[in-house]
């Protein structure tokens, strides 16, 4: 597995994305770490890679960083010579092949999510290693193994955007309260073919919960 290189500053975080009909929910703490040291407290880890088109990002801020700005460039070339926006798939593909590619020099778990126009609302998933996943929602980082259960067990097919919210919400929320690398605020955006829709959930607004 890819360790981070001396010196190199790790997301340690929690990210996620939520498919409902007609768009996306995508949510991230907003904790940067360097080992025990918490290095920016108001991280923006949903980065825009296309008008409509956003990427989740943990593992090395450096690696992600790179990718995300590389992956841009190609879509923006994209759009120029094919006189349309891409799709999500595409945007994901370009993704899966850069870290497949490099899998031995980079730390990048990335989740890319978006809406266009051929299938609405669409995420995917690529892992340290470079596979490509089309889940329904996904997780990632270090604060995803704390909420995996809970996200299996709340998750429903056919959720709301109102409920992916709160959804999206409270999974990240208790990503923070039981994570030492997760903190600082959630960040989530609503991605429809109407727009983006940011918003901030500050700590003394997280969900509520048992801390024993």
């Amino acid at each position: 597995m890819t360790t981070l290189k001396p010196g190199e500053v790790n997301l340690g975080t929690t990210i996620m994305a939520v498919k409902f009909d007609g768009g996306v929910v995508i949510a991230a703490d907003s904790r940067t770490s360097t080992g025990t040291y918490v290095a920016n407290r108001v991280t923006d880890k949903l980065t825009k890679v296309e008008e409509l088109i956003y990427c989740c990002r943990s593992g090395s801020a450096a690696d992600t960083q790179a990718v995300a700005d590389i992956v841009k460039y190609h879509l923006d070339l994209y759009t120029s010579q094919h006189g349309e926006m891409p799709t999500v798939k595409v945007a994901a593909s370009l993704f899966q092949e850069i870290c497949y590619q490099n899998k031995n020099n980079l730390s990048a778990w990335i989740i890319v999510a978006g809406w266009d126009k051929q299938t609405g609302g669409d995420v995917f998933e690529i892992p340290i290693g470079g596979s490509l996943h089309r889940p329904e929602f996904a997780i990632a980082g270090s604060g995803s193994s704390y909420i995996s259960g809970f996200c299996d067990k709340s998750y429903r097919p056919g959720m709301s955007k109102e409920e992916c919210v709160e959804f999206a919400k409270n999974a990240v929320g208790l990503a923070i309260t039981r994570d030492g690398s997760s903190g600082g605020v959630i960040r989530l955006a609503v991605i429809t073919k109407d727009g983006v829709e940011r918003q901030v959930v500050y700590g003394n607004e997280l969900p509520a919960q048992y801390t024993g």
